[in-house]
């Protein structure tokens, strides 16, 4: 069962040179409990795509099409872009959170870890009592791993890996059925990101939420994901299970994006890039947006905007989608 849909999504920065379309009719489903990983090179609107579910984007962005529905367990609908700001305001922490990217940076510096928690339940549970309150941010920082005397430390006394777990404990305080982290082990060591992702992984079998994991390291995507969603200029190009993306990649940019990442057992082998640049989002080129960069365009490529096409993704048998003109349900093939 979905708890999350979104539909035709369309998000444009507006500038005096022009619109930049940062999201262009995106269809994704979350279902309740899955981690969904979200995966791309900067710029091509992870992250835009997050704020805009989260209804967190300011001007000059604006959703210029499309819905979000989220779906609550007593079977009732929500229309999460038609909120008013008072039920923004119960929605967000409550049934929805985020973690955002860099948690020195998100996390308030003049107020401790403990405090920073308190005031969500504060907020958002006033009838909860001040000790009650104190108990339930202890308990939450040391359910991820972080000690009850930390409670009063600030964010510049906490690692790097403290501050990433405390930023995941304020998003838990309300037990929200969707949880949006945005790039959460940026700049931690692998030792450290590891410990997250674990971490990550057994709150998600504790508590039962759903994740949208964004990042731009496919290979960490592999090993956290239950499904993988693949963007490109703003527009999605390939989904399907984690193990189904990694076995037999049908887009020529996933299958580039693999390839960009050392393999951790076998011989020594040359790590082969995408070449050229993402596009400039104001001016996208006609047709499939990849095609001045992908090894394998036709002429075709250059007219006709390939459409997600729902299909076997795998010998697993999986469904995935795929916008690809050249695909036609089969595994891209590498080439050496």
């Amino acid at each position: 069962m979905n708890v999350l849909e979104i539909r035709d999504l369309g998000v444009d920065y507006l500038s005096q040179s022009g619109a930049v379309h940062a999201v262009a009719d995106v269809s994704l489903d979350l279902r309740r409990g899955e981690i969904l990983g979200l995966a791309g090179e900067s710029g091509s609107g992870k992250s835009t795509l997050a704020n805009a579910v989260a209804r967190l984007l300011r001007p000059p962005a604006a959703i210029t099409s499309g819905s979000v529905v989220y779906h609550r367990q007593d079977g009732t609908a929500v229309d999460v872009l038609a909120l008013k700001r008072d039920e923004l305001r119960a929605f967000r922490w409550k049934e929805l959170a985020v973690v955002f990217q860099s948690a020195m940076n998100s996390l308030n510096p003049v107020s401790t870890v403990g405090a920073q928690i308190e005031d969500v339940l504060r907020i958002h549970a006033p009838k909860m009592s001040r000790n009650d309150r104190s108990e339930r941010a202890v308990e939450l920082l040391q359910r991820v791993g972080i000690s009850a005397d930390r409670r009063r430390s600030y964010p510049h006394e906490l690692s790097g890996g403290m501050r990433q777990r405390a930023a995941i404990a304020i998003a838990l305080a309300l037990n929200p059925e969707v949880i949006i982290m945005d790039e959460p082990t940026t700049a931690l060591d692998v030792v450290v990101q590891r410990d997250i992702l674990h971490e990550i992984r057994a709150l998600r079998e504790e508590y039962g939420f759903a994740v949208v994991f964004i990042t731009h390291d496919l290979s960490l995507l592999m090993e956290i994901s239950d499904r993988i969603a693949i963007m490109y200029a703003g527009r999605v190009v390939e989904t399907g299970t984690a193990e189904a993306l990694h076995r037999t990649p049908r887009h020529p940019y996933t299958l580039g994006l693999l390839r960009s990442f050392p393999r951790l057992h076998g011989p020594r082998e040359e790590l082969l890039g995408i070449p050229g640049t993402p596009p400039d989002l104001r001016s996208l080129p006609p047709g499939c947006a990849f095609h001045p960069r992908c090894g394998r365009a036709v002429e075709e490529c250059s007219t006709r905007l390939p459409l997600l096409t729902r299909g076997p993704n795998g010998s697993d048998g999986s469904d995935g989608e795929v916008a690809c003109l050249l695909n036609g349900g089969r595994g891209v093939e590498e080439t050496s």
